[in-house]
């Protein structure tokens, strides 16, 4: 009867303690969460609740499986089980400790500032400091398991003595990645990309979604994605409209006819923009660029406060401007001009011309 009792006591009592404790946690932050709404801690730090649990159900077995006396004969092999379970359970719950505290931080940061370009600058550093923390953690997550088997501490001497060889050709074979990785690091503290940035990529226009230690996402207007090795923006030239203050300057171009009413068009052109919210009213003009044989170039400057507002205020003068040049001065599209050939003057050829004596010749017949 002992053998029977003896390990549903063992594995019960685990099993409830782990959850009486887990439900008691969860109380007491889900407490301090309605008592401190500003932060965000408490409410990220029971998404941990999981590996929490797991924690404490894998060190309660581990500390008391030798009184459970329960599969003798697999009494190492649970053990290490167990010992691996309290080793990964241990390092996810470290990684959603330091996610919470992190994005914590940078909660607080952003509602401190108002500028978006330096939210965005810290968005992009937390994201990779996260990064960095979580590799880390699971590196020696993985060392310390591997560690917990005898042969690979027996091996671990000539390890340690070949790191050098290693190390040496780990770095030779992995020279593209670790100039990514390096390339990161400087993306995320060099303050050349951010997340949010508005950039123009190989003729791709969109917005930068995703910054990792070797590549970064950039997700285009029409929602494609594009996925490009960091070291990409840091050895190339590329477009960044975030990059300081976000005003922007936009173009539109018509090509008309030379008769188009300019001074109209100037008239025309203030009023659609003070019709515009996307306008943010700085400055505006048009003049004539450009002519051709058939039409001439018009130019408007228009600007906004940022690049989603002059792609608005750009289709909107474009638009609205073609529809009143319709409407009210069609001659002013452009068009081909087209009437009757005008021949060259006739010129008389003089007497002594071999032309004029071509002309009075008459053919010869056989009857003279």
């Amino acid at each position: 009867m002992e053998n029977v009792l003896r390990p549903l006591i063992v594995l019960g009592g685990s099993v409830l303690l782990t959850v009486a404790i887990g439900w008691a946690t969860d109380r007491l932050l889900r407490k301090a969460d309605e008592s401190n709404s500003e932060s965000p801690l408490w409410e990220l730090l029971r998404r941990g609740r999981i590996p929490y649990q797991l924690v404490l159900c894998a060190a309660l077995l581990r500390g008391s499986y030798d009184q459970a006396k329960l599969l003798e004969a697999h009494r190492a092999g649970l053990g290490q089980t167990l010992t691996l379970v309290l080793i990964g359970s241990a390092a996810w719950l470290a990684i959603r400790i330091a996610a919470a505290v992190v994005e914590t931080s940078y909660s607080r940061y952003a509602r401190a500032h108002r500028d978006a370009a330096r939210v965005r600058r810290v968005r992009t550093q937390v994201e990779l400091i996260m990064r960095v923390v979580s590799a880390i953690v699971i590196v020696v997550a993985i060392a310390s398991m591997l560690l917990t088997f005898p042969a690979m501490r027996a091996a671990g001497a000539s390890l340690l003595a070949s790191a050098g060889i290693l190390g040496i050709v780990a770095g030779v074979a992995a020279q593209s990645t670790l100039s990514n990785m390096f390339a990161g690091l400087q993306i995320a503290f060099g303050d050349m990309v951010r997340i949010g940035d508005t950039v123009v990529v190989d003729g791709e226009w969109g917005t930068v979604e995703e910054i990792t230690l070797t590549f970064l996402t950039v997700r285009t207007w029409d929602e494609r994605r594009i996925t490009m090795p960091v070291s990409y923006f840091t050895s190339k030239p590329f477009e960044n409209w975030s990059r300081g203050t976000p005003q922007m300057t936009g173009i539109v171009f018509w090509h008309l006819d030379h008769s188009a009413p300019v001074e109209a068009m100037r008239e025309k052109l203030r009023d659609i923009l003070r019709a515009c919210p996307a306008w943010d009213g700085r400055a505006y003009n048009l003049v004539v660029t450009d002519t051709t044989a058939n039409t001439m170039e018009v130019r408007a400057l228009v600007t906004a406060k940022d690049a989603d507002d002059i792609w608005t205020v750009r289709v909107a003068v474009r638009e609205q401007m073609i529809t009143w040049l319709s409407a009210e001065h069609p001659y002013a599209l452009p068009r081909v001009n087209t009437s009757e050939a005008v021949l060259p003057p006739y010129r008389i050829p003089s007497p002594d011309s071999s032309s004029l004596r071509k002309a009075y010749e008459f053919p010869r017949t056989g009857h003279g």
